[in-house]
């Protein structure tokens, strides 16, 4: 335990349940990527597959967190895994927001063209992906790091003259 404890650069016991949330996710991941590619096979199949699935994903998670931990500053290894949960939570949130929100305006696949509903959706998705973005990043404590993030995103999308 004290070596994935020097590894990760954990001080504290606590900070022991990001590796620990980041694992369990991507177990729950693997075994619904598996259970989606092998439906209706034995358990035992699908258990299988996702354990394959959990060490390939890990290893390139592994793999990123390297490359990541050079492009981004991030005093510690485990925040790294924190901002990977930040992510992971508020791309499924936005599309949970982004639902209602496009119901409450009326705006259906019935009443508009189905491009025209997708550009729309996914229109309203991302403006909610920014505010979640900086929401659940406060939540987590990376609140600095996602608000760099985001005026980062926005000059690039061509609001840098609001931003400035």
């Amino acid at each position: 335990m004290e070596t994935f404890k020097k590894n990760w650069d954990i001080q504290q016991n606590w900070q022991l349940i990001f590796p620990l949330l980041g694992l369990v996710g991507l177990l729950y991941s693997s075994f619904k990527l598996a259970n989606a590619l092998i439906k209706d096979m034995h358990m035992l199949i699908v258990l299988a597959l996702t354990a394959i699935l959990f060490v390939v994903l890990l290893k390139f998670t592994l793999f990123l967190f390297k490359k990541l931990e050079k492009k981004w500053d991030v005093n510690y290894k485990w925040e790294l895994i924190r901002i990977f949960i930040v992510f992971a939570i508020t791309g499924t949130s936005s599309l949970f927001v982004g639902k209602p929100i496009i119901k409450l305006l009326g705006i259906t696949k019935e009443n508009l063209n189905i491009v025209v509903y997708w550009v729309l959706y996914i229109i309203i998705g991302l403006i909610f992906y920014q505010i979640l973005l900086l929401c659940i990043g406060w939540l987590f404590g990376q609140f600095k790091f996602f608000w760099e993030f985001e005026k980062k995103m926005l000059r690039r999308m061509g609001f840098k003259r609001f931003l400035d």
